[in-house]
């Protein structure tokens, strides 16, 4: 949770899962490209399916890279199978372009671990989309994180949400950042919904990508939160104007603070001794922001 607002640099804005006409969306990889740029974000990753019926893509998008916005290689990947027999569907930010293609009898597992060992940043994608279970989601033992949000799965089943699997990973143990993105496709509106905002030196692919990895980041589709710093047994926000500041815990474990124009919170920590717990902050139009879990 702290480290984030510990590492050195500035929040850089970016969206990590989505889609262009080399797979199911309905935009150029240029377009999408000059869409987030225009929309003041300074990165995105194009994450096309890879999957044999698209050629298995990595969308090289390094030519529309400019001063202020930068691209990360990656794609979404897919193996069989979760258990209700559905195509896994797993985010890979930062593979290399000669990424191999999968095999028939490559499970989801041994996929995720085959991007990680690339240099991927590795999350579990939409997990209520398609009721991922526990299982399921401790079997993708080399994630780096879960999506906490995710837009499109909102706006096409109004699934958005990866709060249940991603408390019971935590519950079990896992050690899993909480992400925010649009997946967006653009034959919707689903594109502008959820982003990362990741803490780096430099808005660079590299940078970025390793920023990614250490858990420099948070999750928003709205709120901004500008410092978390720990004060005895006490985390101390500081943030956009909110109405509820909260730290969320195993089981019902909260503590909580609402009203109108916080701004500065102090959250006790007693509850969470020995556990874990994170930080929600909820605008005054019910947007969320997400911070990373903080170990205990």
């Amino acid at each position: 949770m702290l480290a984030a607002f510990d590492a050195q640099g500035r929040f850089f804005k970016g969206n990590i899962h989505g889609h262009s006409n080399r797979s199911d969306g309905a935009l150029s990889p240029e377009e999408v490209c000059r869409r987030y740029k225009g929309a003041g974000y300074d990165f995105i990753a194009l994450t096309d399916h890879f999957l044999p019926a698209f050629d298995y893509p990595i969308t090289d998008t390094r030519a529309f890279r400019t001063g202020d916005f930068t691209t990360i290689l990656g794609a979404e990947v897919h193996a069989p199978a979760t258990e209700l027999g559905e195509m896994w569907h797993i985010l890979a930010v930062g593979l290399p372009t000669d990424f191999a293609s999968t095999t028939e009898d490559e499970t989801g597992p041994a996929l995720a671990r085959r991007c990680a060992e690339a240099g991927a940043f590795v999350a579990i994608a939409h997990p209520q989309w398609y009721q991922l279970s526990l299982a399921d989601g401790m079997s993708i033992d080399t994630a780096h994180a879960i999506e906490m949000y995710n837009h499109t799965s909102l706006v096409n089943a109004d699934r958005g949400d990866g709060t249940e699997l991603c408390d019971a990973l935590l519950t079990a143990g896992r050690k899993l950042g909480c992400v925010a993105v649009d997946d967006s496709h653009w034959k919707a509106d689903d594109a502008f919904g959820g982003w990362v905002m990741v803490k780096a030196e430099e808005n660079t692919d590299t940078a970025l990508l390793a920023a990614l990895k250490a858990g420099h980041y948070y999750a928003s589709q709205g709120p901004e939160i500008v410092q978390l710093a720990r004060d005895g047994d006490e985390i101390v926000v500081d943030c956009a104007p909110a109405a509820s500041v909260m730290l969320v815990g195993k089981a019902s474990k909260c503590v909580h603070v609402h009203g109108k124009g916080l701004t500065h919170v102090r959250l006790p920590l007693d509850k969470f001794a020995g556990e874990w717990c994170r930080l929600v902050v909820v605008d005054r139009d019910g947007k969320r922001a997400w911070s990373n879990p903080l170990w205990m």
